[in-house]
């Protein structure tokens, strides 16, 4: 049998497709613009049919029906990653958060101490040969769908063909095939707080110098200030709409990487419709597993590489938490240390950029730089790792600094509204007139 009547003897509905989900098992879902709504949607309706269904996913960008409230006998959520429409069900106990690493996660669907049972994920439409392509996701998509006892995939001909990872259309055991619209990410709002801090950044960048960058308006804004750099590539955990502009541009030619030379490297990507277009069967990208793009074996051998990445809190010591409000799960570690620790050790340079204060809805503003991380927060980069941090007041670098040097660099770097009260802190600890 050829592997066009393999493909069509696995055709099937989208409804059809989800009564191969057990009560009991473990359904990963493919990871952000991967997500299916269709597969997912259909498996919420038939959501009588199973008991304790565990969903694990990171960042999920689809409604989340299945963390309602009514749905816990049937559902139960357990992600890597929490985003908007998670974050409720975890803080409220119909769901559990699991503290991971990203480059971590293939190796623990591998060894089954997180089990896949069903991957529900979208792919391309295969080639002339019968091989799909994971598209915008191969992150821990890939081996979920190496390890899954069922693979159920929607076929939708809007997701786009890349290369570095693929599979045969023989490795799904079901195919729903469907065009619907991608999830798109709108470019965010850059003001005068964010093209500060990416100036800053900028200053950091050299010619030549490999970059990860992240998603939002610092990362965008880094890349406004970027124009002038030359031969600058990309090993990435992902990349947006920015990014795209700049290797346009030619200011990205990857041309002095050591790894995938010539190559944008990424594991998973998420921005607008024009950026899925430019992926979409470009040899100048590749979309690998999380495990290699991640690992820090990996990033240290890249050139020059620098992390850019954000937080919620830093405290007096470096000590970063980017991941949760006291104990109030946020979001997750994703690659945050993965890049800081690869970039470390081939010596690199890691960032942590963020404003210096947050707002709350009454207006008030909330310092990210605090003497203290909130109780209960986590230590998601820890002081031993922590390089630079950057803020709209400026640059204080951090690592080989006493922590006396330490609270001093990042008091000046904070909010003037707080320098005082910080500076109370800093003479309480060190028994030095701050201003001395």
């Amino acid at each position: 049998m050829n592997w066009q009547e393999e493909y069509k003897r696995r055709l099937c509905s989208a409804e059809e497709a989800v009564q191969h989900i057990h009560s009991g098992d473990t359904v990963f879902l493919g990871h952000a613009v991967a997500e299916s709504s269709l597969l997912v949607d259909a498996m919420v309706q038939n959501a009588t049919a199973y008991q304790d269904v565990r969903i694990i996913h990171m960042t999920n960008l689809g409604s989340g029906a299945y963390t309602q409230p009514g749905m816990e006998s049937h559902f139960h959520v357990s992600p890597f990653f929490l985003g908007a429409t998670v974050r409720a069900a975890v803080a409220e106990g119909r769901g559990d958060f699991i503290p991971c690493f990203f480059h971590e996660i293939p190796q623990l669907i591998r060894e089954r101490r997180v089990p896949c049972d069903v991957l529900m994920t979208q792919v391309s439409p295969s080639d002339e040969k019968g091989y799909c392509s994971l598209g915008v996701s191969a992150d821990y998509t890939y081996q979920a769908l190496k390890s899954a006892r069922t693979v159920i995939a929607h076929v939708n001909d809007q997701y786009p063909y890349t290369f570095g990872t693929k599979v045969h259309v023989t490795e799904l055991d079901y195919i729903v095939e469907q065009s619907a619209p991608l999830y798109e990410s709108k470019p965010p709002k850059i003001g005068e707080v964010e093209e500060k801090i990416g100036r800053c950044c900028a200053s950091l960048i050299r010619d030549g110098a490999t970059l990860q960058l992240g998603i939002g308006a610092i990362p965008d804004a880094v890349m406004m200030f970027l124009g002038d750099k030359h031969d600058l590539g990309i090993h990435s955990e992902m990349i947006s709409d920015g990014t795209m502009e700049l290797y346009q541009k030619g200011v990205i030619t990857n041309q002095r990487k050591n790894l995938d030379r010539g190559k944008m490297t990424i594991t998973f990507a998420m921005g607008t419709k024009k950026l899925y277009q430019f992926l979409d069967k470009n040899p100048d990208v590749l979309v690998k597993p999380v495990d290699y793009v991640n690992h820090p074996v990996t990033i240290m051998k890249e050139h020059d590489m620098i992390s850019i990445n954000s937080a919620i809190q830093v405290d007096l010591q470096g000590q970063v938490d980017a991941e949760a409000i006291g104990l109030r799960q946020f979001s997750g570690v994703g690659g945050q240390v993965d890049f800081i620790r690869g970039a470390a050790m081939g010596g690199g340079t890691s960032i942590i950029a963020m404003p210096s204060t947050t707002q709350k809805k009454d207006g008030t503003l909330i310092s990210k730089i605090v003497p203290f991380l909130d109780q209960g927060a986590p230590v998601t980069t820890s002081r031993n790792d922590v390089d630079y941090i950057i803020t709209e007041y400026g640059i204080a670098h951090l690592k080989g600094e006493t922590l006396r040097d330490r609270a001093w660099a990042l008091i000046s770097i904070s909010h003037p509204s707080v320098r005082d009260s910080l500076a109370e802190e800093f003479e309480r600890r060190f028994h030095q007139n701050y201003r001395a």
